[in-house]
């Protein structure tokens, strides 16, 4: 496997594009009086931020600090991978693959680098389609064959024993590997995963019943974006590709629903974390290729077998929605680790790095 190492050098015509797109934009109509976040992502929040991306946010200090990092280029079955590969300087350390999902990317864990790399060889990719592994070339690249993927790069690092870790869809994809893979993978340790109510039953403890209540609000309020993701996301990609302000919508309302604040997005995660990661999407042009994964998954939703390895499970209260522990444990029989916060919510590596770290090697240390 040929590695090419790599940095992030956005040309400043694209830069300058991007602040042109912004200033220009055609806004809508003031927002409805007293309706909130209700009705999607206010103009009254959403126009001062475009304007600090375009006038205050500093996309050159950021491009250093990701560029601080070791990143690198390869291919596997036909398709680039884009990664960063930090190692510990405890030479003993254990491998751990780092898998961020939708809409977040590889920046995800930037905070959490240098508190795991005391313990850990990291490996963090882009999923194909996102960010810098760019555009898929072909259909076909769902969790399993992304699973695949990501086992292939492992090996070509020469790592042939290691963990996984992952929310979101990297929750979906760190099991997968465990299971694919189970003489390689050590654990595998997700800060998300969902139970559903069974059939028929209503008469869990009420702590239970309210976990499942959350899963139920966000399937009738907040996964809008899912469904159109999964059935057209080629007609997204072009809204999102050509709109800078379409493409900040769309991921900024995510930091809102899905994060423990009080308000406002910037209450759970900084304000030039969540433009890094939109800038991320945006430079890359892969708005509607990292929504493709929802339509390639869509055939076998819900069908994902257990990993048969150790599983260790780290549960934000503001997460999109709340496990309960006696499904979990009946879905995947291997969880052997269960942490519930108190605070925090789906972005756990940004909004609160110290708990995930924490949980990781208290995990991992116990195997």
């Amino acid at each position: 496997m040929e590695i090419t190492p790599f940095r992030i050098e956005i040309p400043q015509a694209e830069v300058d594009d991007l602040r042109s797109r912004l200033a220009n934009t055609r806004w809508p109509e003031e927002d409805l009086p007293g309706v909130g976040w209700s009705y999607g992502i206010p103009l009254s929040y959403l126009r001062p931020l475009a304007e600090y991306w375009a006038d205050g946010f500093d996309w050159r200090a950021q491009e250093e600090r990701i560029n601080s990092y070791p990143q690198f280029t390869t291919e596997i079955s036909g398709q680039r991978i884009h990664f960063l590969h930090i190692r510990s300087k405890n030479p003993d350390a254990l491998p751990l693959l780092l898998i961020h999902g939708w809409p977040g990317s590889f920046v995800e864990f930037l905070d959490v680098i240098e508190p795991l790399s005391e313990d850990f060889h990291l490996v963090i990719p882009s999923i194909p389609g996102f960010g810098f592994s760019g555009p898929v070339k072909k259909t076909g690249w769902n969790v399993l064959r992304i699973s695949w993927a990501f086992a292939k790069l492992m090996e070509g690092l020469g790592y042939d024993r290691y963990g996984t870790q992952g929310g979101d869809w990297g929750s979906g994809i760190a099991q997968e590997i465990g299971r694919v893979f189970p003489e390689q993978v050590v654990g595998v340790h997700v800060n998300m995963l969902q139970t559903f109510r069974p059939s028929g039953v209503n008469d869990l403890p009420p702590e239970e019943m309210q976990a499942l209540e959350s899963l139920d609000h966000y399937q009738k309020e907040l996964s809008g974006y899912m469904h159109l993701q999964r059935s057209r996301p080629r007609t997204l990609g072009y809204a999102l590709t050509d709109s800078a302000v379409g493409q900040l919508a769309w991921i900024a309302e995510k930091f809102h629903d899905w994060t423990d604040n009080e308000g406002v997005p910037e209450d759970a995660v900084p304000r030039d974390h969540i433009l890094t990661n939109v800038s991320v999407y945006w430079f890359t042009g892969t708005a509607g290729s990292s929504a493709a994964l929802y339509k390639e998954q869509s055939a076998s939703w819900g069908q994902q077998q257990p990993s048969t390895v150790p599983t260790g499970v780290a549960i934000f209260p503001h997460d999109i929605s709340r496990p309960v522990r006696s499904l979990a444990e009946k879905m995947i029989p291997t969880i052997v680790h269960w942490t519930e916060f108190d605070r925090g919510g789906h972005f756990a590596a940004l909004e609160e790095p110290d708990l995930l770290v924490q949980d990781i090697r208290k995990f991992f240390e116990s195997l």
